[in-house]
């Protein structure tokens, strides 16, 4: 599913496998490291991805797929924890062949090409998520 390496004290590079989904391949990543804060920044290729939009009226996410090549030209977010788990929010932006882009967060994504992420394990402690009833939002709890 992935390929890593650490470049520098708690700070890996990680390639997700050609046709690996995004989201599933960097959960197992923090699983498997125990990563419960972080960052996460990336670029690469994809075939679909499906993004979310929150809408703040209803605070409810809505969500559209795109089944097209797209070139990622940001993936960025954070790693925290929600139920034990590892917690990704992440935001992309896809580049189209007509050179405009899509993005939002991202709820899933499949690799056509290659995918290449920078992830720093916040090493020295743990961020929790709970529900924000303002916003509909999983913030941080501290």
């Amino acid at each position: 599913m992935y390929k890593f390496t650490e470049v520098a004290e708690f700070k890996y590079a990680l390639s997700l496998d050609n046709h690996a989904e995004i989201m599933e391949a960097l959960t197992a990543f923090c699983k498997e490291k125990e990563i419960y804060a972080g960052s996460v920044s990336g670029i690469g290729a994809v075939n679909e991805a499906t993004l979310r939009f929150l809408d703040p009226a209803t605070k409810k996410y809505v969500d559209k797929t795109f089944n097209e090549q797209m070139e990622i030209t940001s993936l960025v977010g954070n790693i925290s924890m929600k139920d034990g788990q590892p917690y990704l929010h992440i935001h992309i932006t896809a580049g189209r062949s007509d050179y405009s882009c899509v993005g939002g967060h991202l709820l899933c994504a499949r690799i056509n090409g290659a995918c290449e992420l920078f992830v720093e394990d916040f090493f020295d402690g743990t961020l929790g998520r709970e529900p924000d009833p303002e916003t509909g939002i999983n913030l941080y709890k501290f």
